[in-house]
């Protein structure tokens, strides 16, 4: 019996998962987007389509015996907080299975970083999901998009698209970013960092 009620459990377990970004054609594929890309990808790979909601484009995953709702704020990024409340109370998710994905200037290109909480790191959307919440102690995975910029020029530079030469490594670190996501859902945040956080993804092929 004790088995049987872990394993119903387990299978009723949902996660929420955010892609930080802004809405519109002319943000689409810029560094400050990525978290949409990640989480598009995510939901591509698992055949699931995402549709218009409220505060979000929203697309449902069940795999290995959980639901993932997969979400794509609509609110831009500096109100992504109000999306991320609104869903985790509908769908009654705890703080300990939201993860959210965001860009961060502070990592260069070839790293990604997951992290239990923290600090905004000056990331406006984390600010407001931290506000709306009440916290910081939630899952965020930090796509690095380095700091190639002018001085001053950091706005232009992260709502900018990638160069070119930069693509390759933008989609290894997308389909790396993927395989995190399920590692966090199947083994929990603890090993994953222990899993990925060290990894970076090659240069070599950048100028």
């Amino acid at each position: 019996m004790d088995f049987l009620f872990l394993l119903t459990k387990d299978i009723g377990m949902k996660y929420l998962i955010v892609g930080i970004g802004n809405i519109g054609e002319e943000y689409v594929h810029t560094r400050h987007n990525i978290g949409f890309d990640v989480v598009e990808a995510f939901a591509a790979k698992h055949q699931a389509r995402f549709t218009l909601v409220r505060y979000a484009e929203k697309a449902e995953v069940k795999w290995k015996g959980k639901e993932l709702i997969l979400i794509k704020p609509t609110t831009y990024v500096n109100l992504s907080g109000k999306a991320v409340k609104y869903w985790l109370d509908k769908e009654k998710i705890t703080l300990t299975e939201l993860l959210v994905i965001v860009d961060d200037v502070a990592l260069p290109l070839d790293t990604v970083r997951l992290r239990p909480g923290g600090s905004d790191g000056g990331h406006n959307g984390l600010k407001h999901i931290q506000e709306m919440l009440g916290t910081q102690q939630f899952a965020r995975l930090r796509f690095g998009i380095g700091q190639d910029y002018p001085r001053g020029k950091q706005v232009d530079y992260v709502l900018g698209q990638w160069k070119p030469a930069e693509w390759e490594i933008v989609r290894k670190k997308i389909d790396l970013c993927v395989e995190i996501l399920e590692s966090f859902v199947a083994r929990g945040i603890e090993a994953t960092m222990n899993d990925y956080n060290s990894r970076k993804i090659k240069l070599e092929h950048l100028s």
